[in-house]
């Protein structure tokens, strides 16, 4: 008894079935292998789990392999150790001894494809060729005549292929896509293009807020923001030049056997000095202000007396 029901002669014309992680992060790796694998295999605890497994001889065997950059080659030990777990190897697709083999990509199970930071899958389901790209919003079908152009342009890019040999596990998408062809009506865009597409219209197409004045916008803010930032500036240099000129005249008045530049070097220290000084230094002007008040206030209370003294004795009365 089949698996599956009858199915009618018609294209699907959606993916439904397909497996398809969608880019989060820098976890490009995880969703490469799990996009491959067709379920979530691995986790980045997992992956990680794994580089820590690599001892020193596969380290070094990895750089005398001459391939790129050290993370490249731990990233690229990383996924072959993880797909071994399933039996599955990686073969460098333009690598001398594969192409002796001379086989048709299309005869292939599926290919890894790396570039920088970046790694992808292209996987056969069924009888079709899939793009799995985990920056697209969903799975690529990929015709069998385009394919190998496809990996063509991706090599003249500076992309590294490489062909998965082994059996991949079974998965519902491959069962499914056997006894059914997928037709793809419109090919998936990267994401956040619709979004940028989206901006991008709205502002040419609104004459409030064309491209031109939402760079002026940002340039205005940016100068408010600088403009505030020196209004602060100058209320602080304000404040501190009144600071300055309250601490000369407290020092002058506070002692009369300093002079006016003796009081600015004290003023200099007190700006400069520690935060335990500071303090000390304002409670002493505060003393010291205090002192010349009541000197101030004794000075005018003796004059005030010996005045009136000087109007009592003369016989004639103070002024009022």
């Amino acid at each position: 008894m089949s698996l599956f029901p009858a199915v009618p002669s018609f294209t699907l014309s959606n993916m439904e079935s397909i497996f398809h992680e969608k880019q989060e992060g820098s976890l490009c790796a995880q969703h490469c292998l799990n996009n491959l694998l067709q379920g979530e295999y691995f986790s980045p605890v997992e992956l990680s789990s794994i580089a820590e497994q690599l001892d020193e001889e596969e380290r070094m065997r990895m750089a005398e392999g001459g391939v790129q950059t050290e993370e490249y080659r731990t990233f690229l030990q990383v996924i072959s150790n993880a797909l071994g777990v399933w039996g599955l190897e990686i073969v460098l697709f333009n690598s001398r001894e594969y192409q002796q083999l001379q086989i048709d990509p299309i005869h292939e199970k599926a290919f890894i494809c790396n570039y920088k930071e970046h790694w992808f899958t292209v996987r056969k389901l069924g009888q079709q060729w899939f793009n799995l790209n985990s920056l697209l919003t969903g799975p690529e079908l990929i015709s069998d005549t385009y394919l190998a152009l496809f990996l063509a342009q991706l090599q003249q890019e500076g992309y590294s292929i490489f062909v998965i040999r082994g059996s991949l596990p079974e998965c519902e998408a491959d069962q499914i896509l056997r006894i059914m062809r997928v037709e793809q009506q419109q090919r998936p865009k990267l994401i956040g293009e619709d979004e940028a597409q989206r901006m991008s219209v709205q502002q040419v197409s609104d004459p409030g807020h064309t491209a031109d004045e939402v760079l002026l916008d940002e340039d205005e803010e940016e100068l408010r923001k600088a403009l505030a930032l020196s209004r602060q500036g100058m209320e602080v240099e304000d404040e501190e030049a009144d600071l300055r000129r309250a601490i000369q005249l407290s020092m002058q008045g506070g002692s009369d056997t300093r002079s006016p530049s003796t009081a600015v070097t004290a003023g200099s220290s007190h700006e400069s000095g520690s935060g335990e000084k500071e303090a000390m230094t304002a409670e002493e002007l505060r003393r010291r202000r205090q002192a010349y008040f009541d000197r101030q206030q004794a000075q005018s209370a003796a004059h005030h007396s010996s005045s009136a003294g000087g109007e009592k004795d003369s016989g004639t009365k103070p002024n009022q």
